[in-house]
C-alpha cells in the first residue's frame, strides 16, 4: 500500500516535468525514450494514461535498474548510459499508448525530468472516419485577455453526434514550456451538430509564460486522436520582434549612408578640379 502512495506523493510534492513532447509511433515499432540526469542516484519511469493512476514502468537504484509488475518482460527495458536514461518499449501496442515521466535525482532532491506522450498509430485504420481538428492555427493575444482555443471531433458520418465523447474525455495541454505542461486543461462542450463535436478550452493570459503551443486530445473508444496543435503567442513578443525588425533596418540605413559617394563627371562638361567629402560632390569648372 505505501508503494502505492509513493508515486501519487511525488506528484503532489514535486513539480512535474517542464519539457513535454508528443512521440508518434506506429504499431509494431520500438520505441526509446530518454532524458538526462547528470550525477542521478535514483532514477524512475512512471507511465500515466488518461483516467488511470500512476504506474512505476522501472526503477533505478545507484546502477541498478529493475522493471515492476507487468513491465517486467521482454517487450521493455531500462538503461543507463553515462547521465543518459533510456526507457525502451519493443512491439509497441495500443495499451503503450500513455504519458511517460522520467523522475531521477539525488537523496537530497530529486525532481521530473521529462515527460513524453505516446501515440500509437495502427497503420490499418489510417482511413479514419473520424479526425481532430484545432482552430485557430495561430492566436495572438494582450495579457490579461482571455483566449478561446476550439478542438473538433470531425466524423464522416453525420450521425455520429450522439457518440461525442464527454468534456472528461477531452484534455488539453502545453507542450515545451516553461510553465505546467503536465497540468492537464478541461474544456467544455460548445456545440454538437451534423457530425462534428466541438469542444473549447478558455483561459486568461497572465503573463508570457501562457505562450506556447496547446494541443487536445480526445480519448475515443479505439484510440487517442491528437490535435495539429495551436500556437499562443503574447502582443509583447510580436512587439519585441518588430522592434528587432525596425533596428535592423536603421542600422542597415545608418550604414549605407556612411558610404562615401561616387562622384562621376557628366558628359561634356570640362572638370578643372574635383573635391570630396563624406557627404558632398564639389565640382570646380572651367568657364
Amino acid at each position: 500500500m505505501i508503494g502505492r502512495l509513493v508515486p501519487l506523493i511525488l506528484l503532489s510534492t514535486l513539480e512535474i516535468p517542464q519539457q513535454m513532447s508528443l512521440h508518434e509511433a506506429k504499431l509494431g515499432d520500438d520505441v526509446n525514450l530518454t532524458c538526462v540526469k547528470n550525477n542521478a542516484e535514483f532514477s524512475y519511469w512512471y507511465k500515466l494514461n488518461f483516467g488511470y493512476l500512476l504506474e512505476t514502468v522501472a526503477k533505478g537504484t545507484y546502477g541498478r535498474i529493475s522493471l515492476s509488475g507487468q513491465f517486467n518482460n521482454s517487450r521493455f527495458s531500462a538503461t543507463k548510459v553515462g547521465h543518459v536514461h533510456s526507457l525502451i518499449i519493443r512491439n509497441v501496442s495500443k495499451e503503450d499508448e500513455a504519458t511517460y515521466l522520467c523522475h531521477a535525482g539525488s537523496v537530497y532532491e530529486t525532481e521530473f525530468i521529462n515527460g513524453t506522450i505516446l501515440a500509437v498509430k495502427d497503420p490499418k485504420t489510417q482511413l479514419k472516419s473520424v479526425t481532430v481538428k484545432q482552430t485557430p492555427d495561430m492566436e495572438s493575444v494582450h495579457l490579461g485577455d482571455t483566449m478561446t482555443l476550439q478542438c473538433s471531433l470531425l466524423s464522416k458520418n453525420k450521425n455520429d453526434t450522439d457518440q461525442c465523447p464527454g468534456e472528461d474525455k477531452v484534455h488539453w495541454f502545453k507542450g515545451g514550456s516553461e510553465s505546467h505542461p503536465g497540468v492537464i486543461y478541461h474544456g467544455n462542450v460548445r456545440n454538437k451538430e451534423d457530425g462534428r463535436c466541438d469542444y473549447s478550452l478558455s483561459k486568461t493570459v497572465t503573463n508570457s509564460s501562457d505562450a506556447g503551443t496547446y494541443y487536445c486530445a480526445v480519448v475515443t473508444c479505439s484510440e487517442i486522436l491528437f490535435g495539429e496543435g495551436t500556437k499562443v503567442v503574447t502582443s509583447i513578443a510580436v512587439l519585441v520582434t518588430l522592434l528587432i525588425f525596425s533596428v535592423l533596418v536603421n542600422f542597415g540605413l545608418i550604414v549605407s549612408r556612411k558610404k562615401k559617394p561616387t562622384c562621376e563627371q557628366s558628359k561634356g562638361t570640362v572638370v578643372h578640379h574635383i573635391s570630396i567629402t563624406p557627404h558632398l560632390c564639389v565640382y570646380t569648372l572651367i568657364v
